[in-house]
């Protein structure tokens, strides 16, 4: 049977699924959704791809190869490899912290600080205090899950007049639709986030939701008319962003009105709190504050992410078949398929057939004379099986860059020196690496439009000027020896080469527990110059004892102080030393 349809795009990968097998002909008995009038053509592969990888994740993969005719499949046995894998890409993704860092705010504590260090350092606690309060740690990881599982997600802010902050959702990425008037530009200029809303047992028919950003003229009569915002002082704009969000009952849709083409006078608009109609609402911003994040760097001309189990989906589904089979041969091992000859059976007396025996324990067969069993040893086979499961999480492990040390199934014993494990964690290394550079942009983005939200709202502590450059810093993604960084920490700053505030970072960088290197850095010159100051009065003291006076005595004093400074910067390494010991 030829191929009848060639594609290659970006889920080519998941072509051989035969729900994948036409384009543009999706929904049936798997994705009956997907055959809604109003979904785009073109966003039907993009939407199964999501489904398939969602039924991956949950182990539903055979129930989706039996909705498409396989029903065999329905006996396969999926024990949450595919989850496993995300999981564990996801930790490595996302280390044991994630910080909002802006640039210079470390600077700001020193004697001498850079011109804006201490702007940015503010800027920094206010970005940080917004943080624990919109739960961004938890919105981070509900979004990364979706981006390593399917390869995007969508993130989306907006202001509250009552909290007084931006506000930080997470969201489908099947329900995410944007429009690019040019396949060149970075950003789209509108996008729809769209998803449909089932029969409400209250009488309310089936609907589909669509909310619209959309930049355009700030107005359609005289585009002359021009805003000055306070992110960009001096520099006049005739762009703003329209929000609207409204529904249309599924029965008035027609066959060719999709998402892009909904009638506006079937349309049910929503209602703010304030009474306010979300017809083209008038954000006051000149962006659409929503941002895309993708799990890989896009390929050029394409938009989208690929998931972290895309290349091995192939090798989870032989894995889960070679664990069914384990599975049936197990079954003839522990009771094994016996034959009997010369045996005397028991009969029934109602349909007077002989009676199928059964392998328990206690049970007694009686033989005669030439009587014979034979036991169906099926031992080899499973052992075969369960070296071919072995060996299909290595393959995995491997096509996924994961590795098998990153997945905790490598042999301890295997590794022969710290070097060699590190060698073996290198494509892991690279796989966090890409992975992070892919993300880097889009969470500066996402915190500059915090910003400017926050000055749009004029929320306390924001004056009008330029955004500050922040941007989210990631935990090592394995572990550090902390003891060989100490060492060497103590032997650069001990050696004149480090001064102490890159001493004390690269200590936080290892793991060590200090929240905030310039107050740790503080704390030591502090401590250092007491226990200087400490010292110098004692050996005044001592000298005063000794009846020393005059000119003599103030030569002693001078030369006391010279000594204490020089013994402050040795104390200081000390401290370095000791604050990490403990």
């Amino acid at each position: 049977m030829g191929l009848r349809q060639f594609v290659i795009d970006a889920w080519s990968w998941l072509n051989y699924k035969p729900v994948m097998a036409h384009a543009g002909r999706l929904g049936g008995r798997a994705f009956p959704e997907l055959a809604a009038s109003w979904l785009p053509p073109h966003e039907l592969r993009r939407l199964a791809a999501y489904k398939v990888l969602a039924a991956y994740d949950n182990n539903q993969a055979g129930q989706l190869a039996a909705a498409s005719g396989d029903e065999a499949a329905l006996e396969r046995r999926e024990l949450g490899d595919a989850a496993s894998l995300v999981d564990t890409a996801l930790g490595y993704l996302l280390g044991s912290e994630q910080k909002i860092t802006v640039e210079d705010a470390e600077h700001a504590d020193e004697e001498s600080p850079k011109p804006g260090s201490t702007e940015a350092a503010a800027a920094q606690e206010r970005l940080r205090k917004w943080a624990e309060k919109e739960l961004l740690t938890l919105r981070i990881q509900q979004a990364e899950r979706a981006a390593v599982l399917l390869g995007d997600s969508v993130l989306v802010l907006a202001w509250n007049p009552e909290k007084q902050r931006p506000t930080l959702r997470v969201y489908d990425p099947g329900f995410f639709f944007p429009q690019w008037e040019d396949e060149d530009s970075d950003f789209p200029t509108r996008v729809h986030l769209a998803w449909e809303l089932p029969e409400d047992p209250d009488g309310l028919k089936a609907r589909v939701r669509r909310v619209t950003y959309e930049l355009g003229p700030i107005s359609e009569g005289d585009e002359s008319l021009v805003r000055e915002y306070p992110w960009e002082p001096g520099r006049p704009s005739n762009m703003t962003c329209y929000l609207t969000d409204a529904e249309w009952l599924l029965e008035d849709l027609k066959r060719g009105e999709t998402l892009e083409r909904l009638p506006m006078d079937k349309a049910a608009f929503r209602v703010r709190p304030d009474g306010t109609e979300l017809n083209r609402l008038d954000l006051m911003i000149d962006f659409v504050p929503v941002v895309h994040i993708t799990n890989t760097i896009p390929d050029g001309g394409e938009h989208w992410g690929r998931s972290a189990i895309a290349r091995v989906l192939q090798g989870l589904d032989e894995l889960a078949a070679t664990d069914s089979d384990g599975s049936a041969a197990s079954a003839t091992t522990g009771t094994p398929i016996i034959g009997l000859a010369g045996a005397r059976l028991p009969v029934n007396r109602v349909t007077g057939k002989p009676e199928q025996l059964k392998v328990e324990a206690g049970a007694v067969w009686q033989l005669g004379d030439s009587g014979r069993m034979d036991a169906l040893d099926t031992s080899p086979q499973l052992a075969e099986l369960r070296a071919r499961v072995e060996h299909l999480l290595d393959r995995i492990a491997s096509n996924s860059r994961v590795t098998a040390a990153g997945l905790g199934t490598l042999d301890a014993s295997e590794v022969p020196s710290g070097y060699a494990l590190k060698l073996a964690l290198g494509p892991l290394d690279a796989l966090v690496g890409a992975m992070r550079l892919a993300r880097e942009h889009k969470y500066r983005l996402l915190f500059k439009f915090v910003q400017r939200l926050c000055q749009a709202g004029r929320a306390e502590g924001w004056t009008a000027g330029e955004s500050f450059p922040a941007r989210l810093s990631w935990a090592p993604h394995t572990p550090t020896d902390r003891a060989a960084v100490l060492e060497e920490v103590v032997q650069a700053y001990g050696a004149g080469v480090l001064s102490l505030e890159t001493a004390v970072a690269m200590l936080m960088d290892a793991g060590y527990p200090i929240k905030d290197a310039s107050q740790e850095v503080a704390r030591i010159r502090a401590r250092a110059e007491q226990e200087a100051a400490a010292r110098v009065a004692e050996a005044a003291a001592v000298r005063g004892a000794q009846g020393e006076h005059g000119d003599e005595n103030e030569d002693s004093e001078h030369e006391g102080t010279r000594g204490g400074a020089r013994e402050t910067g040795e104390r200081e390494r000390e401290l370095v030393k000791a604050r990490a010991e403990t």
